[in-house]
């Protein structure tokens, strides 16, 4: 098989041109891992920091909120008994004018004489 000078010539210019650019390509994802490498690195040396910094102040609210709940248990109680004792009143007082309203019937019956019904015929 015969082949001429340009057809070598044009072979090997996209020969070496494929090699150029498949260098090129590699070179970049050399540089690319290069640069993730630091990237991850100074991140990861922000978010340890940043996690201790977090967490410390995640336990001083959690205390602080335990705190609140503590008092709020401790008013809700006193409320709870309050209420308690305003039932027990209440109740009393509802309790005794009831008998009051027995009574009054009573003395209401005693002074009106029994209605008769009138029957139509």
């Amino acid at each position: 098989m015969y082949m001429s000078a340009e057809l070598i010539a044009t072979l090997s210019a996209f020969i070496t041109l494929g090699v150029g650019m498949f260098a090129g390509f590699a070179w970049m994802l050399h540089r690319m891992d290069t640069l993730e490498g630091k990237l991850t690195a100074r991140i990861d040396e922000k978010t340890d920091g940043l996690d201790t910094k977090l967490g410390a102040r995640i336990d001083a609210l959690d205390t602080k909120l335990d705190s609140v709940d503590n008092r709020l248990g401790a008013r809700i109680d006193a409320l709870e008994a309050k209420l308690d004792a305003v039932d027990g009143r209440l109740s009393a007082r509802i309790e005794s004018v009831q008998s009051e309203l027995v009574e009054v019937k009573i003395a209401i019956a005693r002074i009106e004489p029994p209605r008769h019904l009138i029957v139509a015929r």
